[in-house]
């Protein structure tokens, strides 16, 4: 058990791992999108990676134990695989990566955004299903600059939606979209070198979030591949303020409504030394993050110290060594319980796991 604070993290277990024999599985099975279907069941799409790092995303369901615990999944295909030009790479590589899926509710469709690997570097792209199995590219989100900063150039990953329209800073109902910019020059891999005290650039390695008006444009075929309309209004939601995080911070699972507030449970990353030498080795932890309900610029809570870090051998010893990562969230109404959430994880970029989150009865 982990905790910080009153919220207490349970690890259930390692629910998928790559299927012996399964190419499309070779390299790992990590960071799955979680998501209640149609039919009630709750789906993961996990990132499938095979040999040399080409990753599709492929459909599962989840299932569970007699005390509602998750214990495995039934595979069910494949939701995405590289297919357009900024999924693939000249030398035959490519990526559709890392998804989230948000069933959101003004548009009454579940829209997926992942990491798309392109010989731009990593992008978001947007994909929107009624029904989770049949998925349509809606193509690259597109950012407006601002501050002299063409977004749309940067490298940017680990995007979520909001499932309602929430206030834009000028007050206005706007679907809003967490993201994390990768700005050049401050990657943990070209961080980590330097001086531990050193201060935080707190423009560039921060969660954001961004807002676009309500609506997905049609066209005669149905939306069109440009389905959002430009995102704006650009905000530092958050920056590396613990040790834990001191490097870099990212957005995890979707933001989910609470009692307390908008809940998300996102990604530290640090340093450690490893025992048996003097080597530095990136460490990712997660944390949790509480927004609020009315303005989810403003943050009501946030974790001095991790939720979860690297233990278990799954999670020190993998694709990655020491990577927990989370990525996909089940609030269990199900049993009855809306103040348990499950967490869906990546294990050394290799596995999946599963915890549980159980909500406080108030805020620390």
């Amino acid at each position: 058990m982990s905790t910080s604070g009153d919220f207490k993290l349970h690890r259930l277990g390692t629910i998928m791992e790559p299927q012996p024999g399964n190419p499309q599985e070779v390299e790992g099975v990590l960071n799955p999108a979680a998501t209640r279907g149609p039919d009630g069941n709750l789906y993961l799409f996990p990132r499938l990676v095979a040999k040399g790092n080409y990753s599709r995303i492929g459909i599962a369901r989840v299932r569970f134990n007699e005390a509602g615990d998750p214990t495995g999944v039934k595979r069910l295909g494949i939701a995405l695989e590289p297919e357009v030009d900024y999924e693939m790479r000249p030398d035959g590589g490519g990526g559709c990566e890392d998804p989230r899926v948000t069933f959101i509710e003004p548009l009454k469709r579940y829209i997926m955004s992942y990491t798309a690997f392109s010989p731009r570097g990593p992008r978001i792209a947007l994909a929107a299903s009624e029904d989770l199995l049949h998925w349509k590219r809606l193509g690259l989100a597109k950012f407006a600059p601002a501050n002299g900063v063409d977004f749309d150039e940067v490298d940017d990953k680990d995007a979520s939606f909001f499932p309602v329209a929430i206030p834009n800073p000028s007050g206005h109902p706007e679907l809003a979209l967490l993201h994390r910019p990768l700005f050049p020059g401050t990657r943990p891999e070209e961080t980590a070198c330097l001086d531990v005290q050193r201060d935080c650039d707190i423009d560039r390695e921060s969660i954001w979030i961004s807002y676009s008006p309500v609506g997905l444009r049609e066209t005669a075929g149905g939306v069109g591949p440009a389905g959002f309309q430009q995102f704006t209004s650009h905000h530092r939601l958050a920056t590396p303020v613990s040790p834990w995080e001191r490097l870099k911070i990212g957005a995890g699972t979707p933001p989910i409504l609470t009692r307390h507030g908008w809940l998300i449970l996102y990604h530290g990353v640090n340093e450690v030394e490893e025992s048996k030498s003097s080597e530095h080795h990136l460490c990712y932890s997660a944390g949790v993050m509480l927004l609020s309900k009315e303005h989810p610029q403003v943050i009501l809570y946030r974790s001095a110290q991790p939720v979860l870090t690297p233990l278990l051998p799954q999670e020190r010893q993998g694709t990655i060594a020491n990577v927990v990562f989370p990525t996909g969230i089940d609030r269990r109404d199900d049993l009855g319980t809306p103040d348990r959430f499950d967490i869906y994880y990546g294990m050394a970029d290799n596995r999946i796991g599963a915890a549980r989150l159980d909500l406080p009865e108030h805020l620390p």
